[in-house]
C-alpha cells in the first residue's frame, strides 16, 4: 500500500490489490472527506503512478467510512482563495485532478459509501461510473455556497442527466437520493451490503475478467466521446484499438475456446 504525504500521512489512501484494481480511499472521515488541494494533488498523482500499469483493470475510488463519499472543498484550505488570479489557480488545479479520473487509461469507478456533496459530486460525476450505497446522495449544491460549480462538473452533469436534470439538481441544490440516481442515469447501480460486500465485488466481477487491453480500448473511446471528438475522430480510435486487440493472443484464445465448445 501506498499512502500520499498531506494533512496527515494518510488523507489519500492508495491499494494495488491483487486482481489488478487501484482502490483509491478519501480518508479523512472525521471531517466528512473534504476535498482539500493536497488532496486532490494527490489524487492525481495516485492515478498518474498506474497510467502505464498494462496489468490494471480499474480504478475505484471512494471515501472512508459510511456518511460522506466527499463533502466537496476543503473550506478551511479555500479560505485564503480571495482573489482572481487565486480564484483561477484553485480551479485549474482541481480540474486538473479531475481531469487525471476523466482521462485515466482505464475504467474509474466512483463507490459513493456515503454523501457525494458540492466538488465531491463532481468528482463522483468525474468518473465513468458510480456505484451507491442505499443510504447515499448526491448533490451540486455549491448554489448554497453562492457558487456555480468548479471543477469540470457542471459539463459532467449536463453530459449525463441531460439539460433540464441538470438545471433542476444545481439551481435548487437538490440531494439526489440512490434509487432516483439510479433511475436517472446518475448511478449504475445500488448496494444494500456495503463496499466490502459481494454486490461491490460481483458488480465489478466482469470487469476484473476482461483483458486490460480492451479495457484500454473502450476507455479510449469513451475520452474521445467526452472531449466531443467528431464522429470520424471517435469512429478512428475504435478501429485503432479494435487492430491491437484483435491481432493479440488473447483474442485468438477467447476465439479458440468459443469454437471449442461450439464444436461438442
Amino acid at each position: 500500500m501506498t499512502h500520499a504525504s498531506l494533512h496527515s500521512p494518510d488523507a489519500l489512501l492508495a491499494d494495488r490489490s491483487a486482481d489488478h484494481t487501484l482502490w483509491i480511499t478519501i480518508n479523512r472521515p472525521e471531517k466528512h472527506n473534504p476535498l482539500s488541494r493536497p488532496v486532490l494533488s494527490a489524487l492525481k498523482a495516485a492515478l498518474e503512478a498506474v497510467a502505464d500499469d498494462h496489468e490494471l483493470r480499474c480504478v475505484v475510488i471512494r471515501g472512508a467510512g459510511e456518511r460522506f463519499f466527499a463533502a466537496g472543498g476543503d473550506l478551511v484550505d479555500l479560505d485564503s482563495v480571495r482573489d482572481e488570479p487565486a480564484a483561477l489557480e484553485m480551479t485549474n488545479q482541481a480540474c486538473a485532478a479531475l481531469d487525471a479520473v476523466r482521462t485515466c487509461p482505464v475504467p474509474v469507478i466512483a463507490a459513493l459509501n456515503g454523501n457525494a456533496i458540492g466538488g465531491g459530486a463532481e468528482l463522483a460525476m468525474a468518473a465513468d461510473m458510480r456505484v451507491m450505497a442505499s443510504h447515499a446522495r448526491i448533490g451540486y449544491i455549491q448554489g448554497r455556497l453562492a457558487i456555480t460549480s468548479a471543477w469540470g462538473g457542471g459539463a459532467d452533469l449536463f453530459r449525463v442527466v441531460g439539460p433540464a436534470r441538470a438545471m433542476r439538481m444545481m439551481t435548487r441544490a437538490e440531494m439526489i437520493d440512490a434509487e432516483t440516481a439510479l433511475q436517472w442515469g446518475l448511478a449504475d447501480a445500488v448496494i444494500n451490503d456495503g463496499l466490502e460486500g459481494e454486490q461491490l465485488s460481483n458488480f465489478l466481477k466482469p470487469i476484473l475478467a476482461m483483458s486490460p487491453r480492451v479495457l484500454r480500448g473502450i476507455k479510449a473511446q469513451a475520452i474521445a466521446y467526452r472531449r466531443g471528438e467528431n464522429w470520424q475522430s471517435c469512429r478512428d480510435v475504435e478501429r485503432e484499438h479494435l487492430v491491437k486487440t484483435w491481432l493479440h493472443e488473447d483474442h485468438w484464445s477467447a476465439a479458440e475456446q468459443i469454437m471449442s465448445k461450439g464444436s461438442k
